[in-house]
Order: structure tokens, then sequence, then C-alpha cells
């Protein structure tokens, strides 16, 4: 069996490790990504939840130069390659779908093409190679079990063999964990609990069937010229799941199926037909993907989820849960229009969206895997405003704890989906938060690493870091960090340990697009980026506790000017005339060169 040699093996094609492959192999790394299925993309295209769930500063702040550039290019695709009406050409920032839930929208196979197509470049030019339909069949540790030295994958009937130099995890459910290590030494799964993590909310014993439940999405088009063929037969168990996923229209912020501020049908709509003149977009098209749809029938991963065989039930049966809420929809949803009659035979089924059997996403949507156990965590009281209870956690302040480490950054709400097991939903707001390198940084391994939603954090911390944006992040930071170790021949351990090497790592990181502190007032574009982040990452405060902005347009106060030379350690020194901020933070920036 050959054997190959490579610097990065990246398993799993999912957001974080499509953004893994993407940095690592543009760095110059010898990359292979290797994928179970046939799609790359994860949660952004393969899970169907192509309106991203993000954040209210994406569109001026973004985390990552590459994360704004596969938005940026989704709008281009729609304005190029179709005619948009006048409500979609003055529509800015442009969102196909005009959904509630996020400023973007798009099909989750245009994701897939933009993404690929980049990737491919990368194939061409011989940096990377990719291969899909491959899966892993075992991996091979050294003796003390500290180094991943063989991984094997069965693909279209062949055996493959790579002993890479280093290993990222980017399974969506950390499926080399469990390969490679134990139990409760190297990973863990479910909620752990409050002796264990601290966290307020945690349980008082671990529950390791506590694990978010996952979805299979499904797009629907409005399309009532055909409502008589649109009708889809019951699944044979339809009675008993009806009855488990209790189908109704409640989800969140929902107000209803067309009507209110916030309608179920616009929730996570795609493509929004007044935005174009196009015959190829008749109709609405929106992607189903809420509670009722949430599976609440058993865990892939966890306590109770069984064997092999036990899995794929429950992936089936969750299929057949998705497609009863179609069936429900199409003939038992009460109708807005009329009390007196239920169903909305309207509603269409695009099986050509996923191109699967059923309609639904060929993979589901997950919400939370097994995670490493790192050198240390982001707990829930680091980044929530209150916890559970309202007791005040990070209260007024503008951010979440400040983590020396930060490799990038993120914001989502803490939103836990309640599970089968007993767990209830909680939603609660966080403050802008960093993702710290600690968390890709394993308590025993040296070259196998996650890059996805597998990162050492807490049950609970995984609510607010698993979306699309944060977990793109995770990836592409985890990809810069193995080309930065290669390069400087250091390991991630030493550039956790050492501040000179995590210094530098946080440049090339700075270099690479990234955005490692929350100034919301001086994006990625702005002249004084480079500098302000680079004298943050030395712990200076350089804006209020009470909102994100540095105020780069107001004049150096001189006592500031004064305690930040004595904090980075220059000499005392006079402002030499008025000058604004931006340029004081330049100045400071270009005499610790």
């Amino acid at each position: 069996m050959e054997i190959h040699e490579c610097d990065l093996l990246v398993v799993g094609a999912s957001t974080g490790g499509t953004a893994a492959a993407m940095a690592a192999a543009e760095l110059g790394l010898n990359t292979w990504l290797v994928e179970p299925t046939a799609w790359i993309g994860g949660q952004l295209t393969a899970q169907g939840v192509s309106t991203p769930d993000e954040n209210a500063f994406i569109e001026t702040f973004p985390p990552s130069r590459r994360y704004a550039w596969f938005r940026a290019s989704v709008r281009d695709y729609y304005r190029t390659l179709y005619k948009l009406s006048p409500i979609g050409k003055a529509m800015e920032p442009f969102n196909p779908g005009r959904c509630w839930v996020s400023r973007i929208s798009f099909e989750p196979k245009v994701g897939q093409r933009i993404l690929y197509e980049r990737l491919h470049s990368l194939e061409e030019n011989g940096n990377l190679h990719i291969l899909l339909n491959t899966c892993c069949l075992r991996c091979e540790m050294s003796t003390d079990g500290r180094m991943l030295n063989l991984i094997i994958f069965s693909a279209e009937g062949q055996t493959l063999a790579f002993r890479p130099h280093y290993v990222l995890d980017a399974t969506d459910t950390g499926d080399l964990l469990p390969l490679c290590g134990k139990e409760g030494v190297d990973w863990v799964v479910g909620a752990e609990s409050q002796d264990q993590t601290g966290e307020p909310d945690a349980p008082p014993t671990p529950r390791p069937d506590w694990v978010q439940p996952f979805t299979f999405p499904f797009a629907i088009e409005w399309c009532p010229e055909t409502k008589e063929q649109n009708l889809i037969a019951p699944p044979p168990d339809y009675e008993e799941l009806k009855k488990l996923q209790r189908y109704s229209l409640v989800d969140g912020a929902i107000t209803g199926l067309f009507s209110g501020n916030y309608p179920w049908w616009s929730y996570r709509r795609i493509l929004a037909a007044e935005n174009f003149n196009d015959p190829r977009i008749p109709h609405d098209v929106s992607m189903i993907n809420t509670a009722s749809n949430d599976f609440y029938g058993g865990n892939i991963i966890g306590a109770n989820a069984g064997d092999e065989n036990q899995i794929r039930s429950t992936l089936a049966r969750a299929r057949r849960a998705s497609i009863g809420y179609l069936y429900w929809l199409q003939n038992e949803c009460p109708r807005e229009d009329d009390p007196n009659r239920c169903g909305y035979p309207e509603f269409r089924l695009r099986k050509d969206y996923f191109d699967t059997e059923d309609g639904c996403a060929p993979t589901p949507y997950i919400r939370e895997s097994r995670r490493i156990l790192s050198v240390d965590t982001v707990r829930e009281q680091d980044i929530v405003v209150r916890d559970f209870q309202g007791n005040i956690c990070r209260g007024e302040q503008a951010r979440a704890v400040f983590m020396p480490d930060t490799i990038g950054i993120g914001h989502y709400a803490l939103d836990i989906h309640q599970n089968a097991h007993g767990e209830p939903s909680a939603y609660v707001p966080t403050r802008p938060f960093q993702i710290p390198l600690r968390i890709l940084i394993p308590r025993r391994w040296e070259n196998l690493l996650p890059a996805s939603k597998n990162a050492g954090l807490t049950h609970l911390t995984n609510g607010a870091y698993r979306l699309h944006p944060i977990e793109w992040c995770i990836g592409e930071a985890a990809g810069i960090l193995i080309a930065y170790c290669i390069a400087t021949n250091t390991t991630p351990r030493e550039v956790y340990a050492l501040p000179s090497a995590l210094s530098k790592f946080q440049t090339k990181l700075l270099e690479e697009g990234l955005v490692l502190h929350w100034y919301t007032d001086v994006p990625p574009y702005h002249p004084a980026f480079y500098a302000l982040q680079r004298l943050a990452c030395r712990g200076l405060g350089l804006g209020k506790e009470t909102d994100l902005l540095f105020r780069p347009k107001e004049p150096m106060q001189p006592e500031d000017w004064g305690s930040w030379r004595a904090l980075l350690g220059l000499p005392a020194q006079e402002l030499p005339q008025v000058v604004h901020r931006a340029e004081a933070v330049h100045w400071l920036a270009q005499e610790l060169k």
C-alpha cells in the first residue's frame, strides 16, 4: 500500500475544514483534504444552513479576509449571472433571499461552487489535493499515544494511507477523536458538570447524553400553480413522528407563517422572487430548519447513540421526521388566510437543491461535536451577559473576558436547543468574544488538532462558538498555525506556551487578514488596523469598557500616550504635535518593530 507523505492532512471538508485547507494550501503547504461525502463546505452548503448565523457587525467588521471574500463572491454570483429587479438592485447590502435571520443567503450548490472553484485553483498549482467520498478506516498512534503516525482511508474500492506531519480533525462530529484517544482523557462529549467547568449553568453531574439535536433541512418553493402535483406522501411512521416532533410553526421569534415582523416563511428564505427579474427565479424558495425538524428521537454521538447500525437508523428516522414536517405543512398546518382550512399544498419540495432521493440535505446540520480536552477552555461566565438565572457575568462591559492568546473573534448568543434527554432550550446574550489558541491545543496529542466544532470548548460555550463565521475562523487559524509551525520549526504547544512565539504567530494571523480584537470602527481595510491590532495583542486597553470603538479620529490625549508607552516598555516621550489616535498607534507600532 502506497503511503502518501504530506505537510497537512485535513480530515473533513466542513466549514472549518474547507477554510483550513484553503489557508494552509495558499501558504504553500502540501495539503490533502479528505471528505466522506461529495460536498465541501459543511454547514454552509451540505448541511443546508445557507443563511449563515452571523452578527450585527459582519458587514463592516468581517472577522476574516477570506470569509469576507466568500460573502462578496455570493453577491457577485447573483448580480452577475441573474437579472435583478429594481428592488434587488436597490438593496444594500444585497441579500438574495431577504431573510431576516441573516444579512446574506444563497443556494447550497452556489456556496459549494464558489468554495470549490477557489480550492480547485490550489489543486492546479499542486498545493492541494482533494479526495471526496473517502472514509477514514483507522488511525495508528505512537506508543505513548501522543503522535498520529499513520491514517488509513477507503475511497472507491481503494485503500489509501497517509503519514502526515500534522492532522486537523475537521469532521463535524470529531470522528478522529475516538480513533486516536480515550473519552475523558483526550476528548469529551455532551455536557460537563459544574465541578468540571465552574459554569453556573452546567449540570451537577456530567451528562454525556446532553448533545444538541441535529437537523435535516430541506428547500421548498412557493408554487401555487402546481399545488396538485406538490403533495408528498407521508412517511410510514408519520403519526409517531408527529407526536415526537410536535410539528408547529413556533420557533423563537417567529410571529406567524407569513404574518408579523418575523414570518416563518422569510426566516431562512434563500431566494426572494422580488429581488429578481429573471425567469429562473419565478417564486420564493425557503430552507426549512426550525424546531419542528430538529430531531428529538436520538443522538448520533454521545450516550445512547448506539452502534453503527443504530446510528444509521437514527439518521434515517430523522430524515423521515423532516419529510413528515413537510407533509404536515402541506396538509395539516392551520392556514392564516382561512381558519376553516388546513394545509398549504402550494409548498413544493425542491429535490434538485441537494439531489437526494428524499429532498433533504445530504448530511445533517450538526450543532455539537465530540470535543478535544484542551490545555484550557472558554467558560460560560467568560462570555455571557448574564447566566440563565439572570446573574450578572459580563454585564454592561462591552466585551467578553480578554483572551491574550486570541486567534480570532466571534459573536453569537449562547444558543442551546432542547434535546431528547431532558436538557431545556436556552438562549442568552453574549458579549463579543475572542477565539483563543488554547482551544486548539490538546492536553496530550502533539500533531492532531481540531479545526471545527470539536475545539476545546465546553458544552455551553460551544453553543456560542459553533456558528458559521466562528467555525470558519477556527479552521482558518488552525491551517495558518500549522503553516507557521512548519515554517518556523516550532510546535503548536510551543507557540501557545512561549510569549515571543505567540506574538509572532498573531502577527502572521493579522497579515493573513484575521481580526483578533474588537474595535469595530477600525475594520481590516482601515490604515490603522494592523497597528491597532498589534498593540491590542500586547494587552493594551485602547478603547472604553462601555463600547467597541477605538475612535481613530479623536485627538490623542497626552495621558493616554504616556500610559501606553509605559505599558509597552517604551521610554517616556512627549507627543510631538497634536495627532489623531490612529496616527499615535501607528507610531507606537513602528517603535515596536
